[in-house]
């Protein structure tokens, strides 16, 4: 394939992204696999109630080189990757809030500024959730858009192209080249869907170890835990210049202490427990949500959710893709690959992995280090990785679901 070199200048923007019940078991299933991102858990197990099957069908994205699931309701065979982006689209109704970044000189083109694989092991079955940066400079190549054109394919821009120059499906063969992994499932929400998702979920408990002031989301938070949701929560999950050393890299890491919360809600007996709430959660997520086709198969869900039914707290792990300051251009990263190399080989062997990055001050959380629990608690805990378990390069930050974190705010 032929590829041009491109100059383009992109916009640099502040802020920002066991039930017995057969319904409730595969809520929770999704909510907990898929809690990488604010929509997932809820609106992707919403494809096995019939009357909204119509809604996930529209406009859906067909992803290239996209292979059609068998019809049949056992469990998925393999393994298999998700990618779950979030878009800084503004939508009429909410751009007002957004100043600015909606109205002004900085509303031009649609970013993806929340790009996360998400990995699905074989058996034995293990989840790894890898967030890449939004300033990652890579090659991205040539796409097809919707409307059957295509894309220059171009030598090195920023991750958060890809979107506006070609859609969902360029991100998404933009990341599968860059990582060598095969993506079957794509879906985006924007800056809107976070909104109404978090709203109709009653709002996340998240946890801040010092306090958060940020004039470019209009976030201000003290320390201590609270409940967000609604336009708050799209702040905390936007913030970058409110976290550790004011990067996208320490967003990143705010935003999975988020994620971590919010599969720990999906779970609880506060949302399974409210068959209401749940498909009320559903119909919202999937007015917010574009899929690529292989998602609005309720089959394909369903195969999904048996696949990753029993996969315990430790083996589901968040990562940030391993990058250093681009030589060209300090605002910018570029990919360890190396590091990137020895991550994905692990993953692809289905070893368990040990996060042996330390964080620091310029990081966006720090472990928060559980109480020391009485002879029949255990919860908080951090069970030991196996002796089998690979330890993963120091320049690669993340935590388990079982880990607790808490974000290391400032007050810039």
């Amino acid at each position: 394939m032929s590829e041009k070199i491109r100059r383009r200048r992109t916009v640099a923007r502040h802020g920002q992204l066991r039930s017995p019940g057969p319904i409730s078991q595969l809520l929770k299933i999704i909510g907990v696999a898929l809690a990488v991102v604010l929509v997932s858990g809820v609106s992707v197990s919403a494809f096995v109630v019939s009357d909204l099957y119509g809604t996930a069908t529209a406009g859906a994205v067909e992803l290239e080189g996209q292979q059609p699931v068998p019809p049949d309701i056992s469990e998925y065979e393999g393994g298999f990757d998700m990618l779950l982006v979030g878009t800084d689209s503004c939508e009429d109704a909410y751009a007002h809030l957004f100043g600015d970044r909606c109205s002004g000189s900085d509303s031009e083109g649609n970013l993806n500024d929340v790009n996360i694989l998400l990995h699905v092991s074989e058996e034995p079955r293990r989840i790894t959730a890898v967030s890449f940066p939004r300033d990652l400079m890579l090659p991205i190549p040539e796409c097809t858009r919707e409307d059957g054109s295509t894309t220059s394919a171009m030598s090195k821009q920023p991750l958060n192209s890809a979107y506006m120059d070609g859609g969902l499906n360029c991100v998404a063969k933009t990341i599968a080249e860059e990582t060598g992994q095969d993506i079957e499932f794509a879906a985006s929400v924007t800056f809107g869907g976070v909104i109404e998702i978090t709203n109709a979920i009653g709002g996340v408990d998240v946890c801040l170890a010092t306090p958060i002031k940020d004039r470019y989301t209009g976030l201000d938070m003290a320390a201590g835990t609270h409940t967000v949701m609604g336009l708050e929560a799209l702040q905390f999950l936007r913030t970058r210049h409110g976290v550790g050393d004011g990067s996208d890299l320490g967003r990143i890491g705010n935003q999975q202490q988020y994620m971590s919360s919010l599969s720990r809600k999906l779970i609880s007996s506060e949302v399974l427990g409210n068959i209401p709430t749940m498909l009320r959660l559903a119909n919202t997520a999937l007015s917010n949500l574009e899929a690529s086709t292989s998602l609005t198969n309720p089959m394909t869900i369903v195969q999904v959710a048996l696949a990753v039914k029993d996969v315990p707290f430790e083996d589901i792990v968040f990562l940030q893709y391993p990058t250093y300051e681009d030589p060209d251009d300090r605002n910018k990263v570029v990919a360890d690959t190396q590091s990137a190399q020895t991550m994905w080989d692990a993953i692809n062997a289905n070893q368990q992995l040990q996060i042996t990055h330390e964080n620091t001050e310029n990081d966006g959380v720090v472990v928060q280090e559980p109480e020391t629990p009485a002879p029949d608690e255990t919860a908080g805990e951090t069970p030991a990785p196996s002796d089998t378990a690979v330890a993963l390069p120091d320049s690669i930050k993340g935590n388990s679901a079982a880990q607790q974190t808490c974000s290391n705010g400032n007050v810039r």
